[in-house]
């Protein structure tokens, strides 16, 4: 059976819980493979809300067996606080159904802190982060001075370790008018939080690749989604990791011969949070309703998201860019009522017409998008489990986006209840 791949087609907030959950009941494996704990999943399970930020939605459904690849940076503080939160729900994690890659980069309290002095210095240029260090993370991992999951099994050499990455940020901390941080103090931090952390250490590549060779399936569950990519996407404005597909094979330790399908969701309008360009922004009426209607507010932050029509040329490069072989369509249910619906199928820059987002900054704050209007439809789409239970006009729009960004809908979601899901085309068949 196919191994699947699931990554948001827009800028993230897609509803990828809802889905990659949908799917879980059907892997074996569930694996994040980048991103940190500033990405959020909502799950709605028999009733229950479920809110998690660093580990893969599988972690819920009993008998699967959940994986933080190498991929992923990991603040062990945040980590033990949504086990703890889960485990109040009523969930167990244990080591039989949690692993973490032992070569992923750990979010120390510094990188919080940077990335938090940075954006306020920054002022009205600030990039938008949640501020939870995972850019500064992902610096000190190329910069290879960071400290690893493995690191913490072994405090007679971390040590020298520390005292690498601090030549390295007591030095930013000085030039921010900060106080240095004390190495002695950092490693007795790590020390104490070690032992949350080693209790699910393992080599996840070794682990995929039996799994792998045993016929388990296999899910790979992004975060945030392809536009806030760090190269493709609306750089500067964009996450610190590679959120496209493949960034799944070495984010988990697997080749990427391992997945055989790639599954990216989309809203049936388009969200943003934080700054960037936003070409179908509406700022205006019809974008509080959308929001309202569609409770757009950030998982992780509670921030307010910027509303939109949907942006057939964004998801079509997204779809280009991550070999996409079909789109999760969520959210139909938030456009119910509305008179007319429009898709931006086009871009118009300095007077010429174009069929993609240009990659300069500066221009992509200045396109303006073509939009072609459709007729929407009076009828409800919410709970819609067949095509038959949908309105004519919905049916047509959905057909329409179809055809606007080269792909065929896949899967499509009417609703948070798991259940409220029409398949059209199942990602683990062969």
């Amino acid at each position: 059976m196919a191994n699947v791949a699931v990554v948001g087609a827009q800028w993230g907030d897609e509803g990828k819980g809802k889905i990659v959950d949908w799917l879980s009941e059907r892997a074996d494996i569930v694996v994040r493979f980048q991103g940190g704990h500033n990405a959020g999943h909502t799950l709605v399970i028999d009733g229950v809300t479920y809110k998690l930020s660093l580990l893969p939605s599988g972690i819920v459904r009993p008998g699967k067996l959940s994986i933080i690849g190498n991929g992923v940076v990991i603040d062990p503080w945040a980590l033990a606080s949504e086990i703890d939160k889960l485990s109040a729900q009523g969930v167990e994690v244990t080591r039989d159904n949690l692993r973490i890659a032992g070569n992923a980069t750990l979010i120390l309290p510094l990188h919080r802190d940077l990335d938090q002095l940075r954006e306020t210095a920054a002022g009205t240029a600030k990039i938008g982060t949640t501020g939870r260090g995972i850019g500064p993370a992902y610096e000190d991992k190329v910069g290879r001075r960071a400290i690893r999951v493995n690191d913490l099994a072994d405090f007679r050499t971390i040590g020298p370790k520390v005292e690498r990455l601090l030549a390295h940020h007591n030095a930013l901390r000085r030039g921010l008018g900060q106080p240095e941080i004390d190495a002695r103090s950092l490693i007795d931090q790590l020390a104490e939080i070690a032992p949350h952390v080693l209790a699910y250490s393992d080599a996840v590549w070794s682990l995929l690749d039996e799994a792998r060779r045993d016929g388990k399936r296999i899910l790979f569950e992004g975060a945030q989604g392809i536009l806030l990519d760090i190269d493709h996407g609306t750089y500067p404005y964009v996450t610190s990791s590679n959120t496209v597909a493949g960034q799944a094979a070495s984010g988990s330790g697997l080749g990427p011969s391992a997945i055989g399908y790639v599954l990216g969701i989309a809203k049936a309008y388009t969200t943003r949070v934080g700054s960037g360009p936003f070409p179908t922004e509406q700022d205006n009426e019809i974008g509080e309703t959308i929001g309202a209607r569609g409770r757009e507010f950030g998982t992780v932050t509670g921030r307010k998201r910027r509303c939109g029509w949907f942006d057939s040329v964004l998801v079509r490069q997204a779809i280009k860019t991550s070999g996409i072989h079909g789109i999760a369509l969520t959210k139909l249910d938030v456009l119910d009522g509305l008179e007319t619906i429009k898709v931006a199928v086009g871009y118009r820059l300095d007077g010429q017409e174009l069929a993609r987002l240009p990659a300069a900054e500066e221009a992509q704050a200045r396109v303006e998008p073509i939009y072609e209007t459709l007729e929407g439809w009076r009828e409800s789409t919410a709970g819609a489990r067949s095509w038959a239970d949908l309105p004519a006009q919905a049916i047509k729009y959905v057909k329409y986006l179809e055809e606007l960004i080269e792909c065929p809908v896949a899967l499509l979601s009417t609703s948070p209840e798991r259940d409220d899901t029409i398949l059209v085309t199942d990602p683990f068949a062969d």
